[in-house]
């Protein structure tokens, strides 16, 4: 799937459709536990997606990803590589929070699939940072933990994927590989920095004479 700048790919997602869809959606059983379905924040235009796992309370109330205590901990370590939001787009596995916030079940990840389909397909993004384990096995289709996972540069989906400790756990504490989580993020994230300074060092021009693409929604694209 390409963007419209792009001349391989006739077609592009029509990603206003597929949230529309996604707002109403009653695929799986967490439509009914939900409070707002939890779509996406920043720019879905970025070179930059930060994958998580599910809303949690604050998420679900807001309808906007990553708004509590993990959020303000990603901002803050966002803004020590010299990003923000406007900068990246946050998005989850699944866009409803599951009850009492425990894991994400196989079924509601299939149910929930075509929207962060539809999200990377649109974005085409040069990097993704996947949080924790369920982003993480999403992206690399691998049965792996995030413990052995991270601290590696992973190539998926025409983007460099790095893996790295969910915000939530960073929060938690402890020590893994003899570094907190909260120093493991910040490594990750200077890779994370220089792989996009990288890839816009070297980006190619916008080919001359490209026709923008006819917008296609989900249900087109056969996500559904």
């Amino acid at each position: 799937m390409s963007r419209p700048d792009d001349p391989s790919d006739a077609r592009v997602v029509d990603i206003d459709s597929v949230r529309a869809e996604a707002l109403s959606c009653i695929r799986c059983p967490l439509a009914r536990s939900r409070t707002n379905v939890v779509w996406a924040d920043g720019n879905l235009d970025a070179d930059l997606l930060f994958i998580g796992e599910a809303p949690g309370f604050h998420e679900d109330q807001q309808g906007i990803p990553f708004v509590g205590a993990a959020g303000q901990l990603l901002d803050r370590m966002l803004a020590e590589i010299g990003l923000d939001r406007t900068q990246a787009a946050i998005v989850n596995v699944l866009k409803c929070r599951p009850p009492g916030n425990r894991d994400p079940r196989p079924e509601e990840i299939e149910a929930c699939k075509p929207y962060l389909e539809a999200q990377l397909a649109h974005m085409r993004p040069k990097v993704i940072v996947t949080l924790g384990n369920f982003a993480t096995r999403f992206v690399l289709e691998e049965q792996i933990g995030i413990t052995r996972a991270r601290g590696r540069v992973y190539e998926r989906r025409g983007a460099k994927v790095v893996p790295t400790f969910h915000p939530a756990a960073a929060l938690r504490g402890g020590r893994f590989g003899g570094m907190s989580p909260v120093d493991a993020i910040r490594a990750d994230l200077q890779t994370v920095r220089h792989l996009l300074d990288r890839a816009r060092a070297v980006r190619e021009p916008v080919a001359a004479g490209a026709s923008a693409a006819e917008p296609v929604g989900a249900t087109q694209l056969g996500l559904f």
